[in-house]
């Protein structure tokens, strides 16, 4: 166990150096920065996996969140009857499963999550959790108001980050563009912490807890690898002034809240079926033309999860992995790359339930690992969002989209390297 710990340790500081190698100026790395970031993330962790009162209230949390998924169930099966009987379980009829549907067992409950978010929002208690996590950054990690807020708003949300820092965009310096990137592909929005939590609560019952402990982490982790890669050499406008999270000013009922919340889960759940559909089916016809070549060429069918199974590999390894699951858990990191975290976490789930993987500590780093939007379509979407809020910034985001992809990637590995040291 120690010695798994050590290889965690060192994993921290290997990724730290593979962003370093990257970046745009390493002779001006902001060495407080990195040294507050990772003792934000380790006393988090800490807390959460060592301390008895961090046990507890881990645990609460874990519990928590599934009854409020379960109190989604009841829409659900309301709309969808027997097809919403998730396997192994049976309905309120007593109907049995009729086999995982992701449509109608899973995807529905971020309808229900985001419609909850967005009241919690009306009822100004997001905002005021966000507000305590932006001045935690700005104090620790010196880093901008804007910044700070956008990564605190980005435990919570996804894209809809952006629009809390909409008046600061187009001033911001090319590093704090980078690490608003960062930060959303790093970490996950709190909408579809239901979407996994669906997938894996039964194989691994404390899944909810360590999702949300994920998120928290993943926040400084992103920034982290942003500086590292993009680090900052000019002064940002909001250096050292607190940046006020605004109201969502398109409800003015706490009613309108939750209709507008979910029609945006709605929107969500489309677009997420949209990529799907879309980036399976590429994947398939490319994987069709690797393996045609590699068959010719080199006498062995190729695929694009295969190659990127080998690039991860090694640093599988590096996060505390054991040796007999590496290998599984580098083919989902390359499937979240280019298929999203989504498909990922569903083979994580099928993994576990074969059989597969048994081992707690790699499906605890795996989870860990998994949790961000650090994917190719994510990049469009961010990059997208962003642009259109500050379309003068428009060129500079998409020259730094690629930069923070690589970012937030490495930062969600550090967050399993995190993970490995504590579990």
């Amino acid at each position: 166990m120690v010695l798994d710990r050590l290889i965690s340790l060192l994993g921290l500081f290997v990724l730290m150096f593979l962003a370093w190698v990257a970046s745009r100026d390493r002779k001006n790395i902001n060495v407080r920065l990195i040294l507050t970031g990772l003792l934000f993330q380790c006393v988090f962790a800490f807390i959460v996996f060592k301390l008895s009162a961090g046990v507890v209230i881990f645990s609460w949390l874990n519990d928590a969140a599934l009854k409020v998924i379960s109190f989604a169930k009841e829409g659900i099966y309301f709309v969808f009857g027997p097809l919403s009987v998730s396997p192994g379980e049976t309905g309120p009829m007593g109907e049995t499963s009729p086999g995982f549907i992701l449509a109608f067992q899973v995807l529905p409950s971020i309808i229900f999550f985001s419609s909850l978010v967005s009241l919690l929002y009306y009822l100004n208690i997001i905002p005021a959790i966000i507000k305590v996590f932006a001045r935690i950054f700005t104090y620790l990690m010196r880093i901008s108001g804007a910044e700070a807020l956008c990564a605190s708003s980005n435990i919570f949300v996804g894209i809809e980050s952006a629009v809390t820092i909409r008046p600061y965009i187009q001033e911001m310096t090319r590093s704090e563009l980078c690490t608003v990137l960062t930060v959303g592909m790093g970490t996950i929005a709190s909408t579809v912490l239901a979407l996994y939590v669906g997938f894996l609560h039964r194989e691994f019952p404390s899944i909810a807890g360590h999702l949300i402990s994920a998120s928290v982490i993943s926040a400084p982790a992103a920034i982290i690898m942003s500086k590292l890669v993009v680090p900052e050499i000019e002064r940002p406008k909001t250096l050292g002034i607190s940046v006020h999270v605004e109201k969502d000013r398109r409800s003015s009922t706490w009613i309108e809240s939750i209709i507008m919340g979910a029609n945006d889960g709605v929107k969500l759940c489309v677009g997420i079926i949209t990529l799907l559909l879309a980036f399976l089916g590429l994947l398939s016809m490319f994987n069709w033309l690797l393996g045609f070549v590699g068959t010719k060429v080199f006498g062995t069918g190729l695929s694009l999860q295969m190659i990127l199974k080998y690039l991860y590999y090694p640093i599988t390894l590096i996060m505390g992995v054991p040796f007999q699951d590496a290998e599984q858990i580098a083919t989902l990191l390359g499937e979240r790359t280019i298929v999203t975290e989504v498909v990922s976490y569903q083979h994580l789930h099928q993994l576990i339930k074969d059989g597969v993987i048994t081992d707690t500590r790699s499906i605890t780093i795996a989870s860990y690992a998994l949790c961000g939007f650090a994917h190719i379509a994510s990049l469009a979407i961010f990059v997208g969002g962003f642009s259109a809020l500050a379309p003068s910034r428009a060129k500079d985001l998409a020259q730094l989209g690629f930069r923070a992809l690589y970012a937030a990637t490495l930062a969600c590995l550090m967050t399993g390297c995190v993970a490995g040291l504590f579990v």
